[in-house]
């Protein structure tokens, strides 16, 4: 998208103003009919095959997934749920609040490429990690922001890397180290959001405030 339609778009995404992070989405969003079995979760590992796996919340999982894609060294970058108790989650349910879950993004990537530390310093570029309540317009405990280490070594990786960003910071970092986590797949509708429905993120995005929010606490550093 070229700057001069940029700035011919932009006021006409605010004029319908910000959008919940799923709104009006796609098909509503249900858990799977008594009998049918939704997708399988995956249990937790930091391993897949010769790759390695991050799993992160930090708010929208439209937007976090979008930072991840298409990075040197991703291999794949898949939006869920995460952190909650019980089994095939569906938007319906996590959106409401309650269940535990987060919406999260399982991140795999390749070694050789990129280290946990790495994959990590994007992810907090990409979030407020000041927040504990949500993430810029979305709030609540299913949009806040945390680091699922999936074994010891990520572990503490994790909670050097959050010290290292409160001290960056000169503030406290809100952003929890959670347990190891089974993450569930979301709905197809929401994978690679970002591309399947560039109007409706932009202005998703942009109403959200999570770019101007970015700016303010990372400067020239910020993610995108």
């Amino acid at each position: 998208m070229s700057v001069r339609t940029l700035f011919a778009v932009v006021p006409a995404l605010f004029a319908f103003g910000a959008l919940a992070c799923g709104a009006t989405a796609g098909p509503p969003r249900t858990s799977p009919p008594e009998g049918v079995t939704g997708p399988t979760g995956i249990e937790a590992s930091a391993t897949q095959g010769e790759h390695e796996v991050a799993l992160l919340a930090g708010g929208c999982f439209w937007c976090l997934e979008s930072a991840f894609d298409d990075k040197p060294g991703i291999i794949e970058a898949v939006s869920g749920y995460a952190g909650g108790a019980s089994t095939h989650p569906a938007y319906k349910e996590v959106g409401h609040g309650g269940t535990g879950h987060a919406e999260v993004v399982r991140v795999v990537y390749d070694p050789k490429v990129l280290s946990y530390d790495d994959v990590l310093s994007m992810f907090w570029h990409n979030i407020d990690p000041l927040d504990g309540g949500g993430q810029f317009c979305d709030r609540g405990d299913q949009y806040r922001p945390a680091v699922f280490p999936l074994d010891a070594a990520q572990k503490a990786a994790a909670q050097t890397s959050a010290t290292k960003v409160g001290e960056q910071l000169g503030k406290k970092v809100e952003a929890k180290i959670e347990p190891a986590a089974t993450f569930w797949r979301a709905e197809e509708y929401h994978q690679d959001f970002h591309l399947k429905q560039p109007a409706h993120y932009l202005r998703y995005r942009l109403g959200c405030g999570r770019d101007a929010r970015l700016k303010d606490i990372w400067g020239d550093a910020a993610g995108r």
